[in-house]
């Protein structure tokens, strides 16, 4: 398995865009969810949504970032900063 976190930052003053566009990015998420092994919504102390952290196996980076670059909270322009990380589970163990 090749787990990539993609850890997105909302831009300033974009919740109606984020609450238009996840219908959308829901369905597009869905498309892969045996390969997800985490996703949501990062929060602010006020306990709104700030942007995304999704944790997924992919079959390298490029397709990590494709996968990135391809989200309708994406493609809507929602996003100040997109950052796509190989990452290792350690714990819980399988």
């Amino acid at each position: 398995m090749s787990y990539f976190a993609i850890h997105c930052i909302d831009k300033p003053d974009s919740a109606d865009l984020r609450a238009a566009t996840r219908p959308e990015h829901l369905a597009y998420i869905g498309k892969i969810v045996d390969s997800v092994l985490v996703a949501g919504p990062l929060l602010g102390l006020d306990g709104a949504p700030i942007g995304s952290l999704l944790i997924i196996d992919f079959a390298d980076r490029k397709a990590a970032i494709q996968f990135a670059a391809d989200d309708p909270y994406a493609l809507a322009g929602l996003f100040a900063s997109v950052a796509v990380t190989a990452w290792k589970k350690v714990f819980p163990a399988d």
